[in-house]
């Protein structure tokens, strides 16, 4: 497994717990966010708050999975490690694509630092995710559900 599959996993992970911590334990600057964030959609700012670090938490936690699981050098073609990871990449994405999202239409200015630390996610992960494509991963999915 190459180091940048490795280390930008465990980055996103690191990264990730950051955001996780400010959300539940609602730190000043997340609560104000919220805030601000939940009027467009007219939704409690406090369950939007906690509702999102739940889906970052889970994020968070599959990217430090998904590094466990490369440094145990055990990922290859047919195996369960392969697909736990590949889902969670993209869940991942689809955690972060929703974060830019609501950078960009729930909030009166997107930060820029949140913004980047998305994109990094976003794109390291694609980026993951095609140097994973030579362990042939509908191969690997189809198996599995063969052997049940």
């Amino acid at each position: 497994m190459s180091i940048f599959t490795k280390i930008t996993t465990l980055l996103s992970g690191l990264l990730l717990i950051r955001f996780v911590l400010s959300k539940f334990f609602a730190w000043p600057v997340s609560v104000q966010a919220f805030i601000e964030m939940a009027k467009p959609i007219g939704i409690d700012p406090t369950f939007f708050r906690l509702f999102t670090g739940v889906i970052i938490m889970i994020a968070c936690l599959g990217f430090l999975i998904s590094f466990y699981l490369l440094i145990r050098n055990k990922v290859r073609t047919q195996s369960k490690e392969l697909i736990y990871i590949v889902f969670f990449y993209l869940y991942g994405i689809g955690a972060m694509i929703g974060a830019l999202l609501a950078e960009f239409i729930l909030r009166d200015e997107p930060k820029l630092p949140l913004v980047i630390i998305a994109l990094f996610i976003v794109i390291t992960s694609i980026i993951n995710l095609l140097y994973l494509r030579k362990y042939d991963i509908l191969s690997s999915l189809k198996s599995l559900s063969e052997k049940k």
